[in-house]
């Protein structure tokens, strides 16, 4: 009997410290979600060269932020019909990538910069169900495995290998989408997103509805279940705040690419102005974590 009790009283302290650990668990999920960015500054965005999407690049060192519009798009890629580029990102060893897309057609673009500034393009051919947007690219903060993003409402994000920094990648070949991030909550019309460490991202939406959480032009958080990669993951949506919509202009705002400075802190957001504003007031909001 004394043993079957101590047993039992065992069991109970094990539920007990299992129950716990959760709550411990679900408390600093919590407070992640619940962190507020408070907007700190802004500057001009030029609608030509600064409307689509930014990075900040850390290799070399003292390398200026770097932006795409449709006046940064090469000639020699427009020609070829890739005429709109995303928002770009840059891996940690100073690989540089930006997305593109067609009008039309059954493939995507990653040009990718070396460290040594030497360019390369990766195409990757859609998959099954796959819409031919690329409105970004996010690589992780270990380099290997980079994000991708659709249009419209979608429960997913994209996942390929790093195109120049993943050894399993060539010019040559197609760049496969190797898994995805299945997320609780729809996203509706993501511009952006980008890694604030390896199992969070943060996400410019361009929602002009605001029915899936409350507000137009939200600021997402997505929680990871494990750092992307050949598997999938989940992913847990949280809107942090309605993103700066000001203008001398009344009208449709446009959310665009997203950016956060790890040696800064710092968070940027494109926010393109209404009508003839775009060309005035457009701005890259910046934001600190509070």
């Amino acid at each position: 009997m004394a043993l079957r009790a101590r047993q039992r009283c065992h069991a109970v302290v094990t539920g007990l410290v299992a129950l716990a650990s959760a709550a411990v668990l679900s408390t600093a999920a919590h407070a992640q979600a619940a962190d507020t960015w408070t907007e700190v500054g802004s500057d001009r965005a030029n609608p030509l060269t600064e409307s689509q999407g930014l990075t900040s690049v850390e290799v070399p060192a003292n390398s200026p932020n770097r932006y795409t519009g449709i006046g940064t798009i090469p000639a020699s890629v427009s020609s070829r019909g890739w005429n709109h580029v995303g928002d770009p990102d840059a891996s940690y060893n100073g690989y540089y990538i930006e997305p593109y897309q067609a009008d039309s057609g059954t493939a995507k673009m990653f040009r990718v910069q070396a460290p040594d500034g030497t360019w390369s393009e990766y195409v990757h051919t859609l998959g099954s169900g796959e819409a031919l947007n690329n409105s970004f690219v996010a690589v992780t903060p270990r380099g290997q495995w980079m994000v991708s993003g659709e249009w419209g409402t979608m429960t997913r994000l994209l996942v390929h290998p790093t195109p120049g920094v993943n050894a399993g990648t060539s010019p040559s070949a197609n760049l496969p989408w190797t898994s995805s991030i299945r997320l609780d909550h729809a996203v509706r019309d993501v511009q952006g997103c980008d890694f604030l460490d390896a199992r969070t991202l943060l996400c410019s939406s361009d929602d002009p509805a605001g029915t899936l959480f409350g507000m137009t032009k939200p600021l997402l958080q997505i929680d990871l279940s494990a750092e992307p990669g050949s598997s999938d993951v989940t992913g847990h949506v949280t809107a942090l705040r309605q993103l700066p919509l000001r203008s001398s202009c009344s009208g449709e705002f446009e959310t665009e690419g997203i950016d956060y400075d790890r040696r800064t802190g710092t968070l940027r957001v494109i926010v393109l102005s209404p009508g003839f504003c775009v060309l005035t007031d457009s701005k890259t909001y910046r934001f600190t974590r509070g």
